[in-house]
């Protein structure tokens, strides 16, 4: 198997020792952990406001699964972690947004107490091509 290093400048650079995402010889991409970073500006999006986030969290990953050649239609696998499941239903209506619920991915929510720079939400996912 071989992997190829996913880089796009239209989602936040990592920031440590990780990449955006990694894609295998078996094609299948597998996107880090997305925070509410602004890749331009580099500063959170939406502070406190946990719509706003989850909006900019899914352009980060649209940008680098677009970058990997792939689209919403590939990801077979999502994971959420927020810092409070009781906004869960608000996040909910912004993700549901980039997926059809017939085909949408296989999904994890967990609540846990902290994110990288304080952000409310962060979502992975694994797409195949």
């Amino acid at each position: 198997m071989s992997k190829k290093i996913i880089r796009t400048q239209n989602a936040p650079a990592p920031v440590g020792p990780y990449n955006q995402a990694i894609a295998t010889s078996g094609q299948m991409i597998f996107v880090a952990g997305q925070i509410a970073l602004d890749p331009h500006t580099g500063e959170i999006v939406g502070s406190g406001d946990v719509a706003k986030q989850t909006q900019q969290v899914m352009n980060n990953i649209e940008a680098i699964l677009k970058e990997a050649g792939a689209n919403w239609e590939n990801v077979v696998k999502t994971s959420v972690f927020l810092t409070d499941l009781g906004t869960f239903g608000t996040v909910n209506q912004v993700y549901a947004q980039y997926f059809d619920e017939a085909t949408a991915p296989a999904r994890a929510c967990v609540e846990v107490s902290r994110l990288p720079k304080d952000v409310l939400v962060e979502i992975e996912c694994i797409a195949v091509i």
